[in-house]
């Protein structure tokens, strides 16, 4: 544009269109360097809420051992809280020594920068550091660094950030990463196989738990994560009963693809992709981004030891008795009660009596005193007392009644979630044919089979009805009496409602949640679950829409933390059903 035999008013043109096109490359520089400090604000300000989540779980703990009486009967209590404490102890420790690392070298990089990291001033525009991580007690955490990226002056210097994390500087070999970053990578995957192992390796109720997580930095996608991660943690000696899901998520929350495919190039360590080239802030913010994680697992960990023990996180100041159990019982029929009080320490069991004697009381240790007496001839009302201890060790009594109905034999079939039959789906049903030793339930239309105290149904079929028959046999006799045939429609489960972690479609999301769930709202009392096999994310602004498999939208969470507040942030997702049918369900949700 400005040689050749161009004449001198066109080379002023093309010197004019040069200097103009360098203005506006400037101008987007700069925006997308605000941008990062946007990101970083952000990420921080999550911090702090990860930081106090956690601290809250630990106070809750502790506050709960400094107000149980140290005396005899609440010796084993205390034993489980001092336990508990111990191993909060230990994941804060570990947490404390990854937040301190990573807070170093975020003020290396900025010193090494030529920033002005040595002042200290919090609100001021001016400076950097707002704060300090002055964390001395490893048993508690305190706040990563607070940073002000604002007043970085040199927010696009990328040498220093890769010199420093790759050892070599610009041009470096970004499959083999040497330097802090190498560092970095193994003290992040030491954590995340720590902090795991913390959460699922104890001794409890005489028993011992162990699990010894292995690296898994190498798979397909989120799916192949899964199911390898399932495949370890389920391999272990740990308590898969109460642990299994926690732990899988703890694993996955911390994992990244160590190796990845970057325009091209095969074989890129997950540090080289993050931080190649990568802006001064950018980098700080990356860094930040990788505390958050930390904080959020040490959050989740120290939630999951809290809810083994009774914290009394609500107190209540009156004592509500609660018997429940069949109201309708024949004539020499046994008949359990269950009774105990509407709030109860699975340390501190309940004391039952029943008045005028005739009846046994036993205790299975959750809470309850379950009543066992003989029916009468007719209709009947059982009274007794139940009481309980408080943290003082007053006992507490009340008094408790229940009524018994006694009714003739009859035949009745209950369905307890709905009146109609769902095809594909496990439907519930209770029937009891009074006045016979055996019930026997039979369907037209549909498949009956025996499920603990009830049954379960299945449609067949195509047909929109089905009919189930209750009848009473008597063993002694052998003689099988049909009692009562009722009618039901039948109908394919009704659609799932799409969740945006605890949001709902149509109201407020959070940009921290990287989960979508498809279930059933608490007005459709059913207990079906819905597999998101796809999902397509569309974002205000966004060049196109971003895409994943499962249920974990972690690919999109740059782009929707990059979004203003007050957007619609819109998801398409194909679920699947317990009935095999693929369904299309569409999210809208504001940020």
């Amino acid at each position: 544009m400005a040689g050749g035999k161009e004449t001198p008013r066109q080379k002023m043109i093309g010197m004019m269109y040069l200097v103009l096109t360098a203005l506006l490359a400037l101008n987007v520089s700069k925006a997308v360097l605000d941008a990062f400090v946007a990101i970083e604000e952000n990420i921080q300000l999550a911090n702090i809420v990860q930081v106090d989540r956690g601290n809250g779980f630990y106070k809750d703990v502790t506050s709960e051992l400094s107000s149980t009486k140290d005396d005899a009967e609440n010796k084993a209590k205390r034993e489980k809280l001092n336990y508990v404490i111990k191993q909060m102890d230990e994941i804060n420790k570990v947490t404390g020594v990854m937040i301190d690392k990573i807070d170093k070298l975020k003020i290396q990089i900025l010193e090494e920068s030529g920033e002005a990291v040595k002042k200290v001033e919090a609100g001021s525009e001016e400076t950097i550091l707002w704060s300090e991580y002055t964390n001395k007690d490893t048993d508690k955490i305190s706040l990563p660094t607070r940073m002000h990226l604002m007043a970085v002056q040199g927010m696009d210097k990328y040498d220093d950030p890769m010199r420093i994390l790759f050892g070599t500087g610009e041009g470096g070999d970004l499959k083999n990463i040497k330097g802090q970053g190498a560092e970095l990578w193994k003290d992040f995957n030491d954590y995340r196989a720590k902090i795991v192992e913390l959460t699922g390796s104890y001794e409890w109720g005489g028993k011992t738990f162990t699990v010894k997580p292995t690296a898994i930095n190498d798979y397909t996608d989120n799916k192949d994560l899964e199911k390898k991660v399932e495949k370890m943690i389920d391999a272990s000696k740990g308590n898969l009963k109460e642990d299994r899901q926690v732990l899988i998520d703890l694993y996955i929350g911390m994992t990244k693809k160590e190796k990845n495919e970057v325009h091209g190039e095969t074989g890129v360590h997950w540090i080289g992709k993050t931080f190649d080239h990568s802006p001064l802030v950018a980098a700080i913010a990356s860094l930040s981004s990788m505390q958050q994680e930390i904080l959020s697992a040490r959050a989740l960990a120290l939630s999951h030891w809290k809810s083994k023990v009774s914290t009394g996180e609500y107190s209540f100041n009156k004592i509500m008795p609660l018997a429940y159990g069949p109201n309708v019982a024949n004539t020499g029929d046994d008949v359990e009660l269950q009774v105990m009080m509407a709030a109860f320490d699975s340390d501190n069991q309940p004391k039952v009596t029943i008045d005028g004697g005739g009846g046994e009381v036993t205790y299975p240790g959750n809470g309850q005193g379950i009543v066992k007496l003989k029916a009468g001839g007719s209709t009947m009302t059982v009274t007794g007392t139940v009481s309980i201890k408080n943290k003082s060790g007053v006992e507490k009594e009340e008094k408790w009644s229940k009524d018994i109905i006694i009714m003739k034999p009859s035949g009745s079939i209950e369905l307890p979630e709905l009146n109609v039959l769902y095809r594909g789906y496990p439907n519930k049903a209770k029937a009891t044919a009074s006045g016979y030793d055996q019930t026997v339930l039979t369907g037209q239309g549909a498949t009956v089979s025996k499920s603990g105290d009830g049954y379960i149904v299945s449609p067949t079929g195509r047909g929109r009805e089905a009919f189930l028959t209750v009848s009473g046999k008597s063993t002694a006799t052998g003689k099988t009496v049909s009692l009562n045939k009722v009618k039901y429609r039948v109908s394919n489960l009704p659609d799932p409602e799409l969740y945006w972690g605890a949001a709902k479609n149509g109201s407020k999301g959070s940009k921290a949640e990287t989960k979508l769930f498809a279930k059933y709202p608490p007005e459709i009392p059913l207990s079906a679950t819905f597999r998101i096999v796809s999902w397509e994310c569309n974002v205000p602004g966004a060049a196109r829409p971003v895409m994943g498999t499962g249920g974990n939208i972690s690919a999109a969470s740059g782009l929707i933390r990059a979004a203003k507040p007050g957007s619609q942030i819109s998801f398409i997702c194909k679920v699947v059903g317990p009935d095999g049918i693929s369904r299309k369900k569409g999210g809208t949700f504001k940020i």
